[in-house]
């Protein structure tokens, strides 16, 4: 999952980015408001944070330029005055979320989890396909009770895959989505990335979960449940 980090204190920028790395995110940053809204209209991202005091436009003025173009993805604010009419303001401009600051990591995180939830069809933090699991907190994945071991990206792949599941997603999709700003566009990464993932999920010949779709990308799919002539097993 793709977060996008408008904050322009650089050590509380990297902070957010470090922390949220290890919680397995790709995460792209952008140190002022103009930044912030043309990186956030280019790119579709999971999740924003937003910090209010930004230089060139406020995080007030961004949320409302976000929102009038029609973006939906969730936002979470962050702000050094503690007010109830700063909080009003923002949430009311379309804010899902407020943290003053200073923050514990550990609440930012758990925001962020809250935030990807409400755009999920799983509402919970065990995300589930067939016998095949993921925890969003530990981070682990199992299938049939055994643990998988996953790399950073692997996880990330897995995590947008299971949220989207029964969901014909594109290479370019996925790449907006787990890849950062710094993503070859021309390389077959993701191709080789998916490969590696069935390769650990599908071992001992248990049933394939992610399918390949012909010329479009892959989708993950409950057993059983398609028989679509289109997708390419081959893959």
């Amino acid at each position: 999952m793709r977060i996008l980090v408008i904050e322009d204190e650089k050590k509380v920028a990297s902070f957010i980015r470090k922390g949220l790395s290890e919680e397995m995110y790709a995460v792209d940053v952008a140190g002022d408001g103009e930044l912030g809204v043309q990186m956030a209209t280019e790119t579709q991202y999971d999740a924003i944070i937003l910090d209010v005091m930004l230089p060139k436009k406020d995080g007030l003025q961004v949320l409302r330029e976000l929102r009038s173009s029609g973006s939906a993805t969730p936002v979470l604010m962050l702000t050094a005055r503690a007010s109830t009419q700063d909080r009003v303001t923002g949430l009311d401009l379309g804010a899902d979320d407020y943290l003053t600051k200073p923050f514990h990591f550990e609440e930012l995180a758990a925001r962020v989890r809250s935030l990807l939830r409400r755009t999920s069809t799983e509402k919970t933090t065990m995300l589930t396909c067939g016998d095949l699991s993921l925890d969003t907190v530990t981070h682990r994945a199992y299938r049939g009770g055994k643990e998988i071991d996953l790399t950073t990206k692997e996880y990330s792949l897995l995590e947008y895959l299971i949220r989207n599941k029964g969901r014909v997603l594109s290479r370019s999709l996925i790449q907006q989505h787990v890849w950062s700003y710094s993503f070859d566009t021309e390389s077959n990464i993701i191709d080789v990335y998916v490969k590696r993932l069935r390769g650990k999920i599908n071992d001992e010949g248990k049933q394939r979960l992610i399918r390949s779709i012909r010329g479009v990308g892959y989708v993950m799919r409950e057993p059983d449940t398609d028989s679509d002539t289109s997708e390419d097993d081959d893959e």
